[in-house]
């Protein structure tokens, strides 16, 4: 299994050997493409940031996504873990057997109003790949000593085309809290992007060996969606641009296989 920030959609790469891991005798070729970045990023972002411990509660944002997916397996290898899962209606079964203990239709409810419903209080953890307004919402859904941790801005891909509106809105609307703020709220906000630790070898290994020893235990097992040729490249895209994948996409050199 490889780490690289770019270039890796080719047959032939040459990347650094600290960034190779080795493959778990029953591992197939496709979860082990699945596995690194969604399943590096989720543990990192509820471990290392979020600190989940028994008890706690977590709001996963396009949870039938490739970081959601892994999010919500690693959450149920915590006890008494409640997790929040925004998504379409049409992936709120697949999100339950997941381990999303209450599925959201974004589309339909506002996702504030349905966990406050639930839990007046809040959540202990967000994990928010969204950005703009949503991470102020997130913000303010976080309970005593609650965090949330950025890890993306997918709020900027409305469409199939640029939309310099939206971009200008999420910029716009971007969330910004003082230290001041923080320390009368008790709570943290973290950002993460994994491509920026690719000198943090021992870091990221020692990650990779826990993951590893989930996978091997049962606990964890990447979700494919589909896998496409090369060839298909832009249909593979328009999957996850239309949001219709539940869990990776994934592409392969070769000839087509049967999804």
């Amino acid at each position: 299994m490889v780490l690289n920030r770019s270039g890796m959609w080719q047959e032939e790469v040459t990347v650094p050997s600290v960034q190779t891991f080795l493959m778990p005798e029953a591992m197939t070729f496709e979860e082990a493409a699945a596995l690194l970045v969604n399943y590096i990023t989720a543990y990192m972002v509820l471990f290392d940031f979020g600190n989940l411990r028994p008890g706690h509660s977590v709001l996963v944002h396009m949870a039938a996504g490739g970081v959601g997916m892994a999010a919500v397996q690693l959450c149920r290898t915590v006890e008494n873990v409640t997790v929040f899962g925004t998504a379409s209606a049409s992936k709120h079964e697949a999100l339950k057997e997941n381990g999303v203990t209450h599925p959201i239709d974004y589309h339909t409810t506002d996702y504030v109003d349905e966990i406050k419903k639930i839990s007046p209080k809040g959540v202990d953890i967000v994990m928010d790949p969204l950005g703009g307004s949503d991470t102020a919402k997130g913000y303010n859904l976080l309970k005593p000593m609650g965090k949330v941790v950025t890890y993306g801005m997918a709020n900027l891909l409305t469409g199939p085309k640029r939309n310099l509106m939206a971009l200008a809105r999420t910029w716009w609307n971007q969330f910004s809290v003082t230290a001041l703020q923080l320390l009368q709220a008790n709570r943290a906000v973290c950002g993460f992007h994994l491509g920026y630790l690719d000198g943090e070898v021992e870091l990221v290994t020692g990650v990779v060996t826990r993951l590893l020893a989930l996978y091997s235990q049962g606990h964890i097992k990447p979700h494919v969606d589909s896998v496409w040729p090369f060839e298909k490249v832009a249909d593979a895209m328009k999957q996850m641009q239309e949001k219709k994948n539940v869990g990776k996409v994934l592409l392969v050199p070769g000839p087509e296989k049967e999804n």
